[in-house]
C-alpha cells in the first residue's frame, strides 16, 4: 500500500511491509492494529491474519506481509516527496529478511527525488544490518527510533551507532517522561501524544523536557500532536504556536 499521507510531518506512506509485533509501551494502542484490523475484515489480501481480537480490541499475531508488489510505486512519483516507510509496520522487524530489506533499499536508492524516511523500535536490527557494506548510506534516506519513555530512550545509542544521512527521534506516543537523554549525532526530534480510543494523556513537562534538551543539543524540534480521543480538537498547538522545524539537510554529510 502506498499513497498520500495526513500524517504532519511528511507527505506519503509506502508499506512493503505489512503486519508487526507488539514490542513495548508504545505499542498498546498502536493506530497500524487498528488500521489492519480493518483492512483484514476487507480481505486485503496484504493484512490476511495479521491481526486477532483479544479483550475486544485487535491485536498483531506477528504474521507478517513482504508486498512485492508496491516496490516499485515511489518511482511511478515524479514530484518530490517525504516518504514515511512502513508507516503500518517496521521495516526492521524480526522475519524481514535482509534481501527484501535490500531490494527497498534499491528503490530508494533509485529515487533520488524523494526523501525516505524509515522508523524503527528495533534500532539494533537495524544497526546490525546496515553495517553490511553493501547497504550504501543514502543521503534520501533519514533513519529514526521511536522512544516513548525513559526505558525505550535506549534506542537512541544503537541509532547513533547506525550509519546515515540524518538519524531521527519519534517521541510518538510519549507516555512519560524520557528523562535526560543523549542527542549527540541526532538531527531531528518529532514529539506526539498518543490518539484514538483508550489514548493516554501526555504531559506538557515531558514536551518542555525534549524541547529543552532539543534547543541546547542543537537538534531541529517538530511537534506534532497533543492526541487524546479528539485530536483535531486537542489541536498541535506548543507555547501558543505550531513547530515544525525540520533538520537542515544541507549541512548533513554520511556518516
Amino acid at each position: 500500500m502506498a499513497g498520500e499521507s495526513d500524517i504532519e510531518w511528511t507527505d506519503a506512506t509506502w508499506n512493503p511491509v505489512s503486519g508487526c509485533r507488539i514490542l513495548s509501551a508504545g505499542c498498546t494502542n498502536c493506530y497500524a492494529m487498528r488500521m489492519a484490523a480493518r483492512l483484514q475484515a476487507m480481505d486485503h489480501p496484504s493484512y490476511r491474519g495479521v491481526v486477532r481480537r483479544s479483550g475486544g480490541r485487535p491485536k498483531w499475531t506477528g504474521r507478517i506481509h513482504l508486498n512485492d508488489g508496491v516496490l516499485s510505486a515511489p518511482m511511478k512519483w515524479r514530484k518530490p516527496r517525504r516518504i514515511f516507510v512502513n508507516s503500518m509496520s517496521d521495516l526492521f522487524q524480526d522475519g524481514v529478511a535482509r534481501d527484501f530489506i535490500a531490494r527497498v533499499w534499491s528503490t530508494m536508492e533509485q529515487c533520488p527525488q524523494h526523501t525516505f524516511q524509515i522508523l524503527t523500535k528495533r534500532p539494533g536490527n537495524m544497526r546490525a544490518l546496515l553495517a553490511d557494506r553493501a547497504f550504501k548510506v543514502l543521503p534520501n534516506v533519514w533513519l529514526g527510533t521511536s522512544v516513548e519513555d525513559a526505558e525505550a530512550a535506549r534506542r537512541i545509542a544503537h541509532l547513533r551507532e547506525t550509519p546515515a544521512a540524518v538519524r531521527f527521534i519519534s517521541f510518538e506516543p510519549l507516555v512519560a517522561d524520557v528523562g535526560r537523554i543523549n542527542l549527540h549525532d541526532i538531527h531531528w526530534a518529532i514529539v506526539g501524544g498518543e490518539s484514538g480510543p483508550g489514548a493516554r494523556l501526555m504531559k506538557e513537562e515531558w514536551v518542555d523536557n525534549i524541547r529543552a534538551q532539543c534547543r541546547t543539543q542543537d537538534v531541529a524540534f517538530f511537534f506534532k500532536q497533543w492526541g487524546g480521543t479528539n485530536k483535531k480538537r486537542a489541536g498541535r498547538l506548543y507555547k501558543g504556536q505550531t513547530w515544525d522545524e525540520y533538520p537542515d539537510v544541507r549541512i548533513q554529510t554520511p556518516a
